[in-house]
């Protein structure tokens, strides 16, 4: 009797690059998003453009989702959901909206980078996902090139003591509620996910609704444009790549890759705002690439051979690093 392991399926491996592929959309999307909150920010209170963003992120999420005909999620994934919508949707928004109105956009990039090491901690703790010395030490290279573009960035005046507060919780809530959404994700589908956690984040934040109204009778067009901008592509496009992209891996991974958001703001600062980064940035945003290639990478190890041909031990990716399905808790 033949004791050879089966091969991967087809569909595993087509999936890998897929994963890749949605959380590179979902950096490149979430970089932008600096650049069109500091346009929007200047025009709308942060609770009134969270929930202009969120409505017109709704807007476009349910819109896709009755053409898709996926209907409600199971019971199962609604605790996740109603968690990271109210405190990844919602409160993020409008913490990290209402930060960045007090601190430099240096700072607060910097403080907010705190989020996916409180990620891969909370992801270890509660999913199982332990904590493999590859991301590890990733997340330390990239966390200091965050802080080297942080600094340089800086405008150098005094920082306010509420704003680093501000963006230190909305990294909190950024944590949590991934590591909430993770597990939903085992039920519910990306879109899902991200459709009604939109709609609670929007529902959550109607008490800003007379700002609202009251901001866009008085706002520029473009920075009105910016904030529909920020409800269609960061958020119900990024947002759907990143639960598309977190059904595969891990959280704490998932983490790690947003490290690279530092780096694709500076150059999208550079070429769509003419603010031309000095050396210290750039080697920043190198360093904060270096870090997630690091944490995304493979340890190559032998296989042993057992009776009957098989090999034994874990996968190249380590035991941390185990595809979600054969670990406790994952999609």
């Amino acid at each position: 009797m033949s004791n050879s392991p089966a091969p991967a399926a087809p569909s595993e491996s087509r999936s890998q690059p897929l994963a890749l592929t949605a959380a590179a959309v979902t950096v490149v999307l979430w970089a932008s998003a600096f650049v069109s909150i500091r346009s929007a920010g200047a025009s709308y209170a942060p609770g009134a453009l969270a929930l202009g963003r969120l409505l017109s992120g709704s807007l476009v999420l349910v819109v896709i989702l009755l053409v898709r005909r996926e209907g409600l999620p199971p019971r199962a994934a609604w605790p996740g959901i109603v968690v990271s919508g109210l405190l990844w949707f919602g409160a993020y928004a409008v913490l990290l909206n209402w930060g960045e109105q007090l601190v430099d956009a240096g700072t607060a990039s910097l403080v907010v980078n705190v989020a996916p090491i409180l990620m891969a901690l909370l992801a270890g703790r509660f999913l199982g996902e332990g904590l493999p010395p590859r991301l590890l030490a990733g997340m330390a290279v990239s966390f200091a090139g965050a802080a080297i573009v942080g600094v340089s960035m800086s405008g150098g005046g005094g920082t306010s003591l509420l704003g680093v507060i501000l963006c230190l919780v909305a990294a909190v809530t950024y944590a949590i509620g991934v590591v909430a959404q993770k597990p939903a994700l085992a039920h519910a589908s990306p879109l899902q996910a991200t459709t009604y956690g939109c709609v609670i984040g929007a529902l959550a934040c109607l008490p800003f609704s007379g700002r609202l109204v009251e901001d866009l009778a008085h706002a520029p067009l473009p920075a009105t444009l910016n904030m529909v901008y920020l409800g269609v592509f960061p958020t119900a496009l990024a947002f759907t790549t990143w639960a598309y992209a977190l059904k595969r891996t891990t959280a704490g991974k998932m983490g790690a890759t947003t490290y690279a958001v530092p780096a694709i703001v500076v150059l999208m600062s550079w070429l769509l705002l003419d603010e031309v980064p000095g050396w210290i940035t750039l080697l920043g945003g190198v360093v904060c690439l270096a870090g997630v290639a690091v944490s995304r990478s493979r340890t190559r190890r032998a296989a042993v051979p057992v009776a009957g041909g098989a090999a034994a031990g874990p996968d190249a990716a380590g035991a941390g690093d185990a595809p979600a399905a054969s670990r406790p808790g994952k999609a």
